[in-house]
């Protein structure tokens, strides 16, 4: 069974690039597949983070066309986890399909790509390991022949059985929450997403989740380290936050911010980002992705 093929495949990973894995999951598809496009989209995922892997494609999805999402961050790669591919239709047309584990790494590109719930979903059909090779490198052996299969013309149908949609493991969004502090200011309490190369953090906020809160777009808020969701005890500070409070200056680009101050805009995605002038706000305030952090004003 065929289809009309796509002859892209975006590739991301936790492989890192000092191992010849990804070479090899590019061989394997080009074998299979001769012609396709393989853009990496990035192989730089922290190891093992699914979060992480999940948090990048959500933000990739946007400007992709028609083609494969390859996503592979396995920590359960040899196990009874189930490899996936799914089919959703674009916004904007044509075909995407998402291949990967079934660990909630591929579900919310998926719908974001879509804007709906996903409606078709295969779990793929595995081929017999040769004795003498184990079972810990899916990317070469089921995700990558199975990307390659799409871009040659096979059907999803025809890589697997259908499974129910709902069934598919999905991440928990990140934690976004409005409200007053117990001094009457208003408060948004957001989780870290992403910390990207230059230490900006970027927060589960969205612009619309700001302006819903009321979050000022000029002056100044506060960046609390502090919880304010009971008595004081050592255990509210996050772990990593070190200063009592920071001052964040609002702004639209990172050129407004002087050198090392710090500010907070909507950023590229969409997302409120703390960041600062030329330096990097997660280094200097210690952040890191998954943490909550409170703005205050």
């Amino acid at each position: 069974m065929s289809s009309a093929p796509v002859r892209t495949v975006f590739f991301l990973s936790d492989f890192g690039t000092q191992d010849e894995f990804v070479g090899v999951v590019h061989a394997v598809i080009a074998a299979r597949a001769p012609g396709t496009t393989v853009i990496d989209l990035t192989h730089h995922i922290p190891p093992f983070d699914v979060r992480a892997g999940s948090h990048t494609l959500v933000r990739a999805v946007p400007h992709l066309g028609s083609g494969v999402v390859l996503g592979v961050v396995d920590p359960g790669v040899g196990t009874e986890r189930r490899a996936i591919g799914v089919q959703v239709t674009p916004i904007a047309g044509g075909r995407l399909y998402f291949v990967g584990p079934d660990n909630g790494l591929l579900v919310a590109a998926a719908e974001a790509a879509a804007e709906s719930p996903i409606g078709f979903a295969v779990e793929l059909e595995r081929d017999v390991v040769p004795p003498e090779r184990g079972s810990t490198f899916d990317g070469r052996d089921l995700f990558g022949p199975a990307a390659a299969a799409l871009c040659a013309g096979t059907r999803l149908a025809a890589l697997g059985d259908e499974i129910d949609p709902d069934s598919l493991v999905r991440i928990i969004g990140g934690v976004v929450e409005q409200g007053r502090l117990h001094d009457g200011r208003h408060c948004l309490r957001a989780e870290v997403t992403w910390v990207d190369r230059f230490g900006n953090i970027q927060l589960a906020a969205t612009v619309a989740d700001a302006r819903v809160a009321g979050l000022p777009r000029s002056g100044n808020v506060e960046l609390l380290a502090r919880l304010e969701s009971g008595p004081a005890r050592p255990d509210d500070l996050p772990r990593s936050l070190v200063p009592d409070g920071v001052e964040l200056r609002c702004v639209d680009a990172f050129g407004e911010l002087a050198p090392a101050e710090f500010g907070v805009l909507v950023d590229a995605n969409g997302h409120l980002a703390v960041v600062a002038g030329e330096a990097s706000a997660a280094h200097w305030l210690n952040v890191d992705a998954g943490e909550l952090l409170v703005l205050a004003w």
